[in-house]
């Protein structure tokens, strides 16, 4: 059974959050230029960066390509491109950090405590993503309340020191999602008809059972948040370690 089939649920007030986030892109645009959208490359972010497109507004567009994304999660960069005819910045880990981190702890370090698992994600994620913000004034996320209860207060707009940080998608929900992915035709991760709805990298991403948690999936093992640190502390403004890789 495809997603689409499986989520395609639409909300009452569909239509109305459809145009109140297009509205929200277009005045954060006028507002704080210099925007750009971090994409995981989840379903909300393929609708995160049609909206943009909907809305007409002027953004960059940007990955964490991590070392450890499956590859119909890789497969979406290209599509992205084709689609909207706009080059996808990478940002990637530094070389002799990830090297350092597997000599030392090993490939399946994840798996043998949180504190290392945090470590790996910085390493993967957060470092990358200082560059990527580096001179931005703002960056937009396909972040949803309904996402998890460590989301569940997640503001359309977020004042961070130095940029503004938008969830144009803050009250969709998962059947909103679906719903204009189904409408609008848009491209999606395959694993998404695999019980996955939330997908990060290989090693800590499973599929889902019946009534479990939406992020139940990520890091299963730990009986901790289910977050990586992106959308939990501020960035320093500015941060610039290096260029995109």
């Amino acid at each position: 059974m495809s997603a689409i089939t499986l989520y395609n649920r639409p909300s009452p007030t569909f239509d109305a959050k459809v145009a109140a986030s297009i509205a929200l892109l277009k005045q954060v645009a006028t507002d704080h230029p210099a925007l750009t959208q971090a994409s995981s490359l989840g379903a909300e972010d393929m609708v995160v960066t049609h909206l943009i497109s909907l809305a007409g507004v002027d953004t960059g567009i940007f990955v964490l390509d991590t070392g450890k994304l499956h590859a119909e999660t890789l497969a979406l960069i290209a599509k992205i491109e084709r689609r909207y005819n706009r080059s996808v910045e990478v940002y990637r880990p530094k070389a002799e950090a990830t090297i350092k981190f597997v000599k030392q702890h090993g490939e399946d370090a994840m798996f043998q405590s949180v504190d290392l698992r945090k470590q790996c994600c910085d390493i993967r994620k957060m470092e990358p993503l200082a560059r990527a913000l580096a001179g931005k004034g703002g960056w937009i996320t396909g972040l949803r309340r309904e996402q998890s209860g460590a989301r569940a207060d997640v503001p359309d707009v977020v004042l961070e020191p130095g940029r503004v940080k938008v969830n144009p998608l803050a009250d969709w929900t998962w059947g909103d999602v679906w719903h204009f992915i189904a409408t609008h035709a848009l491209d999606y991760n395959e694993l998404h008809d695999q019980f996955m709805p939330s997908i990060g990298c290989a090693p800590c991403t499973r599929a889902i059972a019946v009534g479990e948690d939406f992020r139940a999936g990520r890091w299963w093992w730990e009986d901790t948040t289910k977050e990586c640190g992106l959308h939990v502390q501020a960035l320093p403004e500015n941060t610039n370690q290096g260029q995109p890789a």
